[in-house]
């Protein structure tokens, strides 16, 4: 099939229809969808604006854009890669090849947070993120915390600064620090909440992901050695000495790591206080917390 090339003169609406039959014709997964995003950003609209304004002429910098743009996607590169942010908890997130595109089954971190602390949320907590990357999960907790600080830590210089841009464009940057550190080593002090979206795929089951995972996402976001664990192994141990008193733990698992996750979180020393699934029902994040003495 030959690549769609977008006239100008057409409507932003008969562009939308063109690139969503390109799209579905190479076996894009929710092409209509990806369809929406990539004309309402070649065209700098919102979804509103697109339903309301489809009869307008695309016009030739939005033309542009989506004859690179359509190639792209069908060579593919996620979309949200492309236009360069995703939504995340409501919020607008820059998105780069240096970050891990945060989905929305991470939201059952934010979720699963929430419902652990309870009242608290309202207390002036003090927040760890370690694999901090595009600062999703950071934001998403400063957001619903308004008391709250926090840090954000992550190993790759470049992500730290879409971190840092993050947390600057949502308004939080006075409440969030990022930290370059490769997990515990350059972070001091103590913690009411320590999450993480950790890298957790097994090394060997990488070459298998989906190329809009496989070849977009940082390998260093994905990689969790040869059984999907060693980010847990560095991040769970120094938990009981790092959390404050009744201090709460929630980390994102795998598809059935929820299990051996919760077994390293026991082995420490912590209690296990439960589970959060995604929107596709399976479990996404484990809770835990310190133990009582």
């Amino acid at each position: 099939m030959s690549t769609p090339r977008f006239d100008p003169e057409a409507t932003r609406r008969a562009a939308l229809e063109q690139l969503a039959a390109a799209l579905t014709a190479a076996g894009v997964p929710e092409p209509r969808a990806d369809a929406g995003i990539l004309v309402e950003d070649a065209a700098g609209l919102d979804r509103s604006a697109l339903l309301r304004l489809g009869h307008v002429p695309l016009g030739r910098e939005a033309a542009d854009r989506l004859n690179a743009w359509v190639v792209r996607r069908l060579d593919g590169e996620p979309v949200f890669r492309i236009v360069g942010r995703r939504e995340f908890w409501g919020l607008d997130l820059q998105v780069t090849p240096a970050v891990l595109d945060p989905r929305s089954d991470t939201e059952a971190v934010v979720r699963a947070c929430l419902k652990a602390l309870g009242p608290r949320q309202g207390w002036p907590l003090r927040l760890l993120d370690f694999g901090v990357g595009s600062g999703a999960l950071l934001c998403a907790l400063l957001g619903e915390s308004k008391l709250a600080h926090g840090v954000g830590v992550d190993r790759s210089p470049e992500a730290c600064v879409v971190a840092r841009r993050n947390l600057e464009a949502c308004g939080l940057a006075s409440r969030g620090a990022v930290l370059e550190s490769h997990w515990w080593d350059r972070v001091s002090g103590q913690f009411d909440l320590v999450v993480s979206n950790p890298p957790y795929i097994e090394t060997g089951a990488i070459a298998g992901l989906a190329r809009e995972v496989r070849d977009h996402d940082p390998r260093l976001a994905l990689d969790g050695g040869l059984d999907g664990l060693d980010a847990y192994r560095a991040i769970i141990p120094p938990l009981p000495a790092r959390l404050n008193p009744d201090g709460l733990a929630v980390l994102e698992v795998g598809a059935g790591q929820a299990n051996a996750v919760s077994e390293l979180l026991r082995n420490a020393g912590l209690d296990v206080i439960g589970t959060e699934r995604d929107l596709g029902g399976h479990q996404r994040a484990v809770m835990a917390r310190t133990r009582y003495r």
